[in-house]
């Protein structure tokens, strides 16, 4: 069985704060020999289910059961290598493009169509960032500032 070093080794080594209050969970029911519902409820703001079923994988699969587990989810359209290569001919681009643009190009390459607003989350995920100002930033400028910037 685990031990208190052990969890607590396990404890200090773990980045996912998730994992390392269900950690705690274990620690303080099982070395600690505290009841899962009140260790739950009262020091850790969870329903005591939450406790019971974490207890129960940490006694199923040990240290790893306390892990999230990957989901599946729903496959997407374009496989992944192609939104690669849509993403570095976007990288590769030196003029700007809108998200009008990349629609048809994602659709001129994969046949699919998306949603504007998944064109956004796809841009957002891969780390591009919006290059025309929006409104609510032209009047956080100074009269300096706008005088500067605009075109003569």
């Amino acid at each position: 069985m685990f031990s208190n070093i052990v969890l607590n080794n396990a404890y200090k080594k773990e980045k996912d704060s998730n994992v390392k209050e269900r950690i705690l969970l274990v620690r303080r029911v099982k070395i600690d020999k505290q009841e899962a519902a009140s260790v739950a409820e009262d020091e850790l703001n969870r329903s005591r289910w939450w406790a019971y079923k974490w207890l129960h994988r940490f006694d199923k699969e040990g240290l790893n059961g306390l892990k999230d587990k990957e989901r599946s989810g729903r496959p997407p359209d374009v496989p992944e290598d192609v939104m690669i290569q849509i993403k570095n001919a976007l990288v590769d681009s030196n003029t700007g493009w809108n998200f009008r643009q990349v629609m048809d190009l994602i659709y001129k390459k994969t046949g699919v169509r998306y949603h504007e607003v998944h064109i956004y989350r796809l841009l957002h995920k891969w780390g591009f960032k919006s290059k025309v100002p929006q409104k609510r930033f032209v009047n956080t400028a100074s009269v300096k500032e706008k005088r500067k910037f605009k075109k003569e």
